[in-house]
């Protein structure tokens, strides 16, 4: 064999081995990620938050479901989901096995739009585009309404398009929530308005972390917004990270603790599914996060964190 034949097997042999990691090892790797962040009025006690996100749930992904039942020996004070739970028609008895220890604990959530519609194919060549030039490309409507009432009759809070007083892990939190920027279904006029000065807590809640949704958050002066929806960029590059984020949030926050504006902290979820039609991670593996919120004098720092059911924990501080 020439060097030309050499180089262009050696070539194939790599590809279809990131290949087989990417598809087979690393997007089932459930991992556990933390950050600690300085957001509450002064005098509050320190708040646990379960930050998950994007299951993409199919019925048989029985590791996943038991994975996150698992983060319930965490014992958060507070779970927010930011959507796209759904993958299949026949996804919601998954959803609800994966967080049927979860919906006894203190919860908010909005939908994404893998909630309302199933995925399609779609040519992967697509998420290279920048997102505001690209055609929607709907599936079938999805049960997102028997989801919805299932968790709201265990008692967690449809946070779309609405604004609500809760009182988790003794401290007080305005929280405020939009219906998926992704597909221009929010209204932020029907949230709109500060947070009441008493509370020590201003959350904002989306799916996707649209810049527009952000400023709105920002100039009504909440301290913390969760989203969801970019995967972490789902195929990263080791040293250059995500090279998409399926929105118009700039690449350097595609997922962790990043600030924005002058007052405001965000918190993006690289999630813990794919899409049927693309399964595979690189260089960024499925999470959940656990969101420790101190006060804002409090800085913050590295903890250890106990891990789930033998889930890879990796530690994030969040950027003062």
């Amino acid at each position: 064999m020439n060097t030309l034949g050499r180089i262009l097997l050696a070539t194939g042999a790599l590809g279809a081995s990131t290949l087989g990691y990417a598809a087979g090892i690393e997007r089932r790797h459930w991992t556990l990620r933390k950050a600690t962040l300085p957001v509450l009025a002064e005098g509050s006690p320190r708040l646990r938050v379960l930050h998950v996100s994007d299951l993409h749930m199919t019925p048989n992904q029985l590791s996943k479901q038991r994975w996150v039942a698992g983060l319930d020996e965490l014992e958060p004070d507070l779970v927010v989901n930011t959507g796209d739970n759904l993958a299949h028609p026949q996804a919601v008895p998954g959803v609800l096995r994966a967080l049927g220890p979860l919906l006894d604990r203190p919860g908010v959530f909005v939908f994404g739009s893998n909630d309302y519609y199933a995925p399609k194919p779609k040519n992967p060549a697509r998420y290279l585009i920048p997102s505001g030039k690209k055609k929607r490309i709907r599936g079938n409507p999805l049960p997102w309404r028997d989801l919805r009432a299932a968790m709201t009759e265990r008692g967690w809070v449809d946070l779309t398009h609405r604004r609500r007083h809760l009182n988790v892990g003794g401290v007080s939190v305005h929280a405020a929530g939009l219906d998926d920027p992704h597909l221009k279904r929010d209204r932020y006029a029907e949230i709109e308005g500060r947070p009441a000065e008493d509370v020590q807590l201003g959350l904002g809640v989306t799916h996707s972390p649209e810049p527009r949704v952000l400023d709105s958050f920002d100039g009504d002066d909440y301290d913390l917004v969760l989203a969801g929806h970019t995967h972490g960029g789902q195929l990263c590059l080791p040293g250059f990270g995500a090279i998409v984020t399926n929105c118009e949030l700039d690449r350097a926050r595609a997922k962790g603790p990043s600030d924005w504006g002058a007052h405001m902290r965000l918190h993006v979820s690289a999630g813990l599914g794919t899409s049927p039609y693309a399964p595979v991670r690189f260089a960024c593996p499925p999470e959940a996060s656990l969101l420790t919120l101190v006060p804002r004098s409090e800085g913050g720092g590295p903890e250890a964190v106990p891990s789930v059911e033998g889930a890879p924990v990796e530690d994030r501080v969040g950027i003062r």
